[in-house]
């Protein structure tokens, strides 16, 4: 591996989640909604065909953060709809997105039973 694909993907990445913290800082948006619109904006990015370039450029900077997520579900959507059509719409960001989606509730299941969780105070 080249060091410059480590570098891309941080700067990519730092460059993503800045953004995400600037508009926390200066809009009056919840972090809930900044996150749903990053995942509509990798669907969006995906969809005009601009995510690619993108990915190729950045690698797991583009791909890790909640872009790369509304990515991949837009990709399943996709994919399901041209080998089992209309279905497809309703069932293919479940099948892309399965196995994130189920490591994240296993190991957050791990975490949990090895350490101690708090309530806030």
């Amino acid at each position: 591996m080249d060091i410059w694909e480590y570098i891309r993907a941080f700067i990519l990445g730092g460059v993503i989640c800045a953004i995400g913290q600037i508009l926390i800082d200066k809009t009056k948006l919840t972090p809930a909604r900044i996150l749903t619109s990053y995942v509509v904006l990798g669907v969006l990015l995906g969809a005009v065909g601009i995510f690619e370039p993108i990915k190729k450029w950045g690698g797991a900077g583009a791909t890790v953060p909640l872009i790369g997520f509304g990515n991949l579900l837009a990709q399943g959507v996709k994919k399901a709809v041209d080998s089992t059509g209309f279905l497809g719409i309703f069932t293919g960001a479940f099948t892309a997105a399965a196995g994130g989606i189920c490591a994240a509730v296993f190991f957050a299941c791990v975490v949990a039973m090895v350490f101690k969780p708090k309530g806030k105070k």
